[in-house]
């Protein structure tokens, strides 16, 4: 699979790294079946998608089924294997700037309560949503020309901030935000009934 060239960019783009259906939420199988947590991920990535869907909208996957779901939502398709989760958010972001998206905002793809996302990208300087215990990143928006590392994994809002400090640039913290909802393990499916 080749990278798609992006169609008609607009000015902000909303980038969504999406794993392989099949093995995402792994952490949930002590409270989800396969099958479940298999849909689980789909309705909480169409959720982000649609969301975000005044802006320009990039999935970079590294899995056929993935890509071909996220064509079929209207979803610029970024064809990056083998990089891992940092590696091909750190190529998707490099990509977008190259085609000519000024501000870039990759927001999670398991955020169930994800509602309008354009807002996140007006801010000029960087915004950061941690998740509600402020260990994950569930999204960083990043205005044009300034360059960002991104830095996934456990504790990834500290090393997240500090690299927005490091920019110089205004930096906002948004805690009180429905994208501050994630899903990673069995105590956060509570939300899902919300």
């Amino acid at each position: 699979m080749s990278i798609q060239a992006v169609p008609r960019l607009g000015r902000d783009a909303v980038l969504i790294p999406v794993k392989a259906f099949d093995r995402a939420k792994l952490r949930l199988a002590t409270a989800l079946t396969p099958l479940e947590r298999r849909r689980l991920a789909i309705e909480m990535a169409e959720r982000v998608v649609r969301s975000a869907a005044k802006l320009t909208v990039a999935v970079v996957c590294d899995d056929e089924e993935v890509a071909t779901w996220a064509s079929g939502l209207g979803a610029v398709v970024l064809w990056e294997p083998g990089r891992g989760l940092n590696g091909a958010v750190q190529f998707g972001f490099e990509h977008l700037r190259s085609q000519g998206v000024a501000t870039v905002a990759v927001v999670a793809s398991d955020l169930p309560l994800a509602d309008d996302i354009e807002w996140i990208t007006k801010f000029r300087g960087i915004t950061l949503v941690p998740d509600r215990r402020e260990d994950g990143t569930n999204v960083i928006s990043v205005p044009p020309g300034v360059p960002f590392r991104f830095s996934y994994g456990p504790q990834s809002f500290k090393r997240h901030r500090s690299e927005a400090l490091r920019a110089n640039v205004a930096l906002r913290v948004v805690h009180d935000s429905p994208l501050a909802w994630d899903v990673d393990v069995p105590d956060d499916l509570g939300v899902l009934t919300r």
